[in-house]
Parts: C-alpha cells; structure tokens; sequence
C-alpha cells in the first residue's frame, strides 16, 4: 500500500529538523572551543609580557651606613634618575657598620656598598667573593680613640691594662693596633670588648669601659653630646680610606652599571666638598643628628672616588698582613685578588 503524500511530507521535515538541531548543536561546540581558545591566548599573552616586564626590571641593592656619600646619593636620588632608562631599580638597604655591611654582601644581601678599611680584610679572610671597586681619599682625622671627659687617662700609652670598646673588624680595629704600636704596646696589652657602635656609647657612657675606638660621625657625635675627650686619632697612625665594594658576580656580570654608580658618587662628592654646611644639612636630616655634629664629621671626610692605586693596594695588604700576625683574621689573603679590573666597563652592555 502507497504512503500518503503528507506522511511522507513529515517525515522529510522531521529529518531536516533533526539535521538543524544537530547542525546547531556543532555550531555551539566550535562557537565555545573557538572563545576558550582564545581566552588561552589572551591569558597566554599578558602572562608573556608580564615575564617579559619582569625579566627587563632589574633591582641595585645598595647597603649604606646613615654617613658619607652615599647617604648624600640616596638622598638626592639621582642614581635612581641614571638608572631608571636602563630599567634598573634602587633599593637602599642601612646597615650600622661595615663588617655587618659586608655581610649581607656576602650572603646575597646586597650588590653594592661601603665600608672602611678593615671590614673587607676580615670578609675576604672568611671567604667573601667580593670586589674593590673604588675608593676615597685618606681622612686619618675621621677616627679616633675617645676617653670620658673626667677620665685620668692622657696618652695611648696609658691604655696598658685597660679596657676600650670597637666594632669587631671595623676601621679602628686597625687604628687601635697602630696607635698601641706606635706608643709601645702590644694588642694583647689592652682588653678589647667588640660591641657595635650603639652598644659601645652606652657602655662608653656608663663607664663601663675606659676608651671607645670610633669614627665619624659617632666620634663627633661622642665629642658634642657627651664631652668624649681624644686620645689620638689616626694622622700619622693610618689613612681611613672609604672603600666602595661589590659582589664579584654583579661586577662581572654588570660593569657598566657599577661605572654608572662610581660616576654618580664622584659629581655627588664634588658637590659635598664645595657646600659643606649644605652636606652637613642633608645628612643631619638622614642620620637624625645636629647639624653641628655633622658638620664637625664632614670637615674631616675626603672627597674624591677613584679606582683602587698601587699605593692603595700595598697601603691594604699591610693591614691584611698586619691581621694575619695578630692571628685576627684565620689566613693570610692577597688582596690583589679582590681589586676590580674594569676593563671595557664604561662600553659594555648592561644586560
């Protein structure tokens, strides 16, 4: 029997139906993989370019004591404006003096900074991988050893017996061993007791020792505030030279950008030389102290980065020596080994 035609009308709208729906269903698929896909490559991209940001900013970490010019230079931030179009930040890190300074260097603390010139003696000692890049004029006046005010003491020679305070490993380790040399006396005539410089003026100030061995500007400080007396300072005991140090790696790896600080620290050192009572401003505002105090410690600062003379190294191999036959330091160093050679320094490219 013959179907009726408009069964089979049905039935043939029926299929074409179903083939809509199935056609749709497709559509919706592709519709949604295509939107997740892209989605993928949106999410892809801004991930990309935020690694891309992220590898192309780098950050100096600088460590600083609250003096010298350095604290100048974090204060007018021009290093900041030099390096910010090589997509290079500045992070500025205080330490209170250069042993624990050197430290953080050696740990992976910091890249950059600046110590006196026993600190770095006793980290190459211990093993610190890091670099003389640059360094100050002498400035002997700028550390002494200091006595009470009412104290009966009046020459070097008279500290035989007696009991003086310093930071372990700092300048005026060296100072103290030189002026105790120079009045006759060996270091194992005196009881040293190694505190940093806030402990040591409050043990200064309680007479709990009878001579502090100290630079600026606590020395100046100590004068001003509590009437400290100098023993003797360091002219024609040592020069204090101002080192300025960096880890090998970062100096390896980044030469430019070390020349670009050590020019940074030059024009800011002429500056500070030709405006002393403006110095002392600045840095009385960053250090805390009067400005009368810090003018008293910037008269006795020398003004003048260069690289490391021959005389320089020889002057800090007798210190290291010197160490070495007090059994301060565990092994004799070279610290020719350490001075930064900047070959091609001011034409590499910053990476």
């Amino acid at each position: 029997m013959n179907e009726h035609p408009n069964t089979n009308l049905h039935r043939r709208q029926t299929r074409y139906a179903e083939q809509v729906k199935k056609n749709s269903e497709l559509r919706r698929r592709l519709l949604t993989g295509l939107l997740t896909l892209v989605a993928c490559v949106v999410a892809g991209g801004q991930n990309i370019a935020h690694a891309q940001n992220s590898a192309a900013k780098s950050v100096l970490r600088i460590g600083y004591q609250k003096y010298g010019t350095l604290t100048v230079l974090k204060g007018n931030a021009s290093l900041e404006k030099r390096l910010a179009p090589l997509g290079v930040d500045v992070k500025w890190i205080e330490f209170p003096a250069g042993p624990q300074l050197l430290e953080g260097l050696n740990v992976g603390s910091i890249d950059f900074g600046t110590t006196g010139e026993a600190p770095p003696i006793f980290a190459q000692a211990a093993g610190a991988d890091l670099l003389y890049v640059g360094n100050e004029p002498a400035a002997p006046a700028g550390e002494a050893i200091v006595v009470p005010k009412g104290s009966a003491l009046k020459s070097v020679a008279d500290l035989k017996g007696k009991k003086i305070v310093l930071n372990k490993g700092s300048n005026v380790h060296y100072l103290l061993v030189k002026l105790l040399e120079k009045a006759g006396l060996a270091y194992k005539d005196v009881e040293v007791v190694f505190l940093a410089p806030a402990d040591a003026r409050a043990a200064f100030e309680r007479g709990s020792v009878d001579a502090w061995a100290i630079w600026d500007p606590f020395l100046a400080a100590a004068e001003k505030q509590l009437g400290a007396r100098v023993l003797a300072d360091g002219k024609g005991a040592v020069s204090n030279h101002q080192f300025y140090l960096a880890s090998r790696l970062y100096a390896q790896k980044h030469p430019a950008i070390i020349s670009l600080i050590l020019e940074e620290i030059a024009k800011t050192g002429d500056w500070s030389a030709k405006n002393i009572r403006e110095n002392a401003a600045i840095l009385s505002v960053q250090i805390g102290l009067e400005p009368s105090i810090v003018e008293l410690s910037v008269g006795r600062f020398s003004y003048g980065v260069k690289p490391l003379s021959e005389a320089v190294i020889h002057e800090q191999q007798s210190i290291a020596d010197t160490f070495a036959d007090l059994k301060l330091i565990p092994k004799r160093i070279h610290v020719r080994d350490a001075v930064w050679l900047p070959s091609g320094a001011k034409t590499a490219a910053v990476k």
